[in-house]
């Protein structure tokens, strides 16, 4: 695996991830689709908001243990399922393994490149991610597979649209690692010695396949072949959410909500919870970060289901805010990617830890002991800072909005 040096913040590990992946690898995990606004605001978003942070009177001790989604966690983060986690060998089952290490639960992408037996035997709290594909009667066998494999909970993706390439170039990935690719490959792999030095001592290249998406006595299906299957399946309606949610029968995440009407019906469908999210920007670009709705559609719904934010977190603070505007928890994505890249499990830990360490130093900064109080007093929000589903029915008030989406 290498020997992981410590990095004090997550830029540093992006850096070193850079520095690491062959450069194809990197461009596939870096920003969003087209001109990149939205990935851009998802970051942007936090700065705007700030702290008014006490200077006397600091607790001595910070409690970040929570619950979210039914799961008892040492801190308010879980890890976003995110596909094909091929800059490492051990791939999500080092992210799962790191996130059990640090009391974290676990996203797990149908997409992924482990398959979910393994993932769920290195961190037992894995949510199993789905998305609206093939016919009723595949999507049915997946959740049985994930139940069996002790899946704590199903979290279908709806905020990824097959939005058009980026202005910079996106990079080519291969169908699959065959010789021919392989050879067409070396080149740029070469130049990244220690990365390929870490498949090579494995004897196999990066896994490109998606294993939980395998029927019975078929070998699993190639990441475009399983893309295909995808983007012909026409998208989901309410009723298709509804379906899956009592075809699940357990905690149900529904995550791409970005409006207030979508949380209410996504309510009236029965979920557990939501993630407030854009696909970290790979979705439909120019949409507002998350961050930006997460306030109206929390103090909508947030007293009747979990409300997540997924989009943008790169530090701590960056919790916390999210936290005072309305979220039980945060997920992450590009964060422990980094950290996967620059040190495996060590990496992903190394994330972690300073992600929690940022939580504990900016709550000691604002006065609060425990994450349950972290409250709306806590931050600073400029006007104009927030994007609502429209100023009408925000205003007008939740059972109002309620009332003007229902039927």
């Amino acid at each position: 695996m290498g020997q992981h040096k410590w990095f004090e913040t997550v830029a540093v590990a992006q850096e070193r991830a850079k520095k690491r992946l062959p450069k194809s690898v990197y461009k596939a995990l870096l920003a969003g689709s087209e001109k990149g606004v939205t990935y851009a605001d998802n970051l942007a978003a936090f700065s705007e908001l700030g702290f008014a942070p006490h200077v006397v009177g600091a607790p001595a001790e910070r409690q970040l243990a929570t619950q979210i989604f039914g799961q008892s966690v040492s801190m308010p983060v879980m890890i976003s399922p995110t596909g094909v986690q091929a800059v490492h060998p051990d791939g999500e089952v080092a992210v799962a393994r790191a996130a059990a290490a640090r009391g974290v639960a676990m996203g797990l992408s149908s997409f992924a490149s482990k398959p979910i037996e393994e993932v769920v035997a290195a961190n037992p709290q894995t949510f199993f991610q789905m998305y609206w594909m093939g016919d009723r009667d595949s999507m049915v066998r997946r959740m049985d597979r994930a139940r069996a494999a002790g899946a704590v909970g199903l979290i279908a993706t709806t905020d990824w649209s097959f939005s058009n390439g980026r202005d910079w170039g996106s990079p080519i990935i291969p169908q699959a690692m065959d010789l021919k690719t392989m050879v067409t490959r070396a080149p740029e792999a070469l130049l990244r010695p220690n990365w390929f030095a870490q498949f090579a001592r494995t004897g196999r290249p990066p896994e490109l396949s998606a294993p939980n998406l395998t029927e019975a006595g078929k070998p699993a299906p190639g990441f475009f072949e399983a893309y295909y299957e995808w983007m012909q399946t026409p998208p989901p309606t309410w009723d298709d959410i509804a379906w899956m949610v009592q075809q699940w029968g357990g905690t149900f995440v529904l995550k791409g909500v970005g409006r207030v009407d979508d949380a209410l019906r996504a309510v009236d469908a029965g979920v557990t919870g939501i993630s407030v999210s854009n696909h970290g920007g790979n979705n439909l670009d120019s949409t507002p970060a998350p961050i930006r709705s997460l306030e109206a559609i929390a103090a909508t719904v947030g007293d009747q289901i979990d409300v997540a934010l997924d989009g943008g977190v790169r530090r701590g603070s960056d919790v916390v805010k999210a936290l005072a505007l309305g979220a039980k928890t945060t997920l992450i994505g590009r964060a422990y990617l980094w950290g996967l890249s620059a040190g495996g499990q060590a990496g992903v830990e190394n994330v972690l830890d300073v992600i929690r360490g940022g939580i504990e130093s900016t709550m000691m900064a604002i006065g609060r002991s425990d994450v349950h109080d972290i409250s709306r007093d806590d931050v600073l929000v400029p006007e104009g800072f927030a994007r609502p589903l429209t100023a009408d029915e925000v205003s007008a008030g939740p059972a109002v909005a309620h009332r003007s989406t229902a039927g």
